[in-house]
């Protein structure tokens, strides 16, 4: 007779699978919800930090063999869930839980472009996203996502555009196409004051800030303005893009924002008659610049005409061609990113315990 199976058991079994971006198990980080034991059926909910999860279906197989190989135990239920974590209580924007600025320490990377990609593959994911364009010298966002419409104001509140899923702001929705935007740093610091705390976002998951190259005021407002999840800072391969987007990872250090990591943009280009690859601006600049700094890296994008043809016609390449390798790159990316983005808050979360405790 098989010895009756009960919850402690089956949380002894699940200690054995581990989430391989935090370095625990799945019981210790509380991911196991409404566990439950009838007989020989048991049935539980594994609750993760993200849905871009990259190894959702591995652990879920996993954690259903671990339990299903228990004596008694005649059938197992997983179900998979996900509740992003917040980096920090803030007042300003309340309901969102991460944000992420992605800058460059020069124009001419396809920061922009990146940008609008991630945000898409998060929201592609389940995730609740935000695209905040604070690119006030070329708000390039409206047109990359193909927007016609302008925001609507409700009472004292901007509400944005929302786009394939996305939540939208630009500077472009307020100014004409050929009006060149000539501010100074008081300026600067009310439009991103403006866009955070004057926009109606809502509930966000993950809010992405497409940053203006460089390190100036913008990036300092902003820093200023708000607790930060992470900056991501995206390169070209090329030693001399390197060598400023290193400025801009130093810039985001002295604020005291963490770097979730660095993105090579353009790293490969792959012929689509021969396929043979060309590295034309070399090739794993940025991984090795991450390895020398000690951050993370989160992957590489190639260079393609179909990066640049979506993004012109207003459809980026994660939705026009969401099975192609273009977009399973920035998808990659996105996993990336937010598993940087959950070991932070987890980190934090912890350092919290420990400070409550004593």
């Amino acid at each position: 007779m098989s010895p009756a199976v009960t919850e402690a058991v089956v949380l002894q079994a699940l200690q054995k699978v581990r989430d391989p971006d935090l370095g625990r198990d799945i019981v210790s980080l509380g991911f196991v919800k409404d566990l439950q034991v009838r007989g020989a059926n048991v049935a539980f909910t594994i609750e993760l930090t993200t849905p871009a999860c990259p190894v959702r279906d591995k652990m879920k197989e996993e954690a259903r063999q671990q339990v299903a190989t228990l004596p008694g135990v005649k059938q197992v239920e997983v179900t998979m869930t996900s509740q992003v974590r917040a980096m920090a209580s803030q007042r300003l924007l309340p309901g969102v839980k991460n944000i992420v600025p992605v800058a460059s320490g020069k124009g001419g990377v396809g920061k922009s472009t990146v940008s609008a990609n991630l945000a898409l593959a998060l929201a592609r994911t389940g995730a609740k996203v935000g695209l905040m364009d604070a690119d006030v010298y070329g708000p390039s966002i409206p047109t990359i996502m193909g927007i016609r419409e302008a925001p609507r104001q409700v009472g004292n509140k901007i509400l944005p555009v929302e786009q394939y899923g996305v939540k939208v702001i630009s500077m472009g929705f307020f100014i004409q196409e050929d009006q060149a935007v000539i501010w100074r740093g008081p300026m600067l610091a009310k439009m991103i004051e403006q866009f955070l705390g004057g926009v109606e976002w809502g509930d966000l998951d993950y809010l992405v800030v497409d940053l203006p190259p460089g390190t100036g005021d913008v990036q300092l407002s902003l820093c200023q303005q708000i607790p930060l999840t992470g900056a991501v800072v995206v390169s070209t391969p090329q030693d001399v893009a390197i060598k400023v987007a290193q400025k801009a990872i130093m810039m985001f250090q002295k604020l005291n924002c963490p770097v979730l990591g660095m993105i090579e943009n353009m790293s490969y280009y792959v012929c689509p008659h021969c396929a043979q690859r060309e590295e034309i601006f070399s090739s794993g600049g940025a991984q090795r610049a991450a390895e020398r700094l000690k951050i993370p890296y989160l992957g590489a994008i190639p260079l393609a005409t179909a990066m640049r043809s979506s993004s012109d016609n207003g459809r980026p390449i994660v939705l026009s061609e969401p099975d192609s390798p273009l977009a399973e790159a920035f998808m990659r990316v996105a996993e990336n990113m937010a598993a940087q983005i959950s070991i932070r808050n987890m980190q934090g979360q912890l350092i919290q315990d420990i400070q409550i405790t004593f």
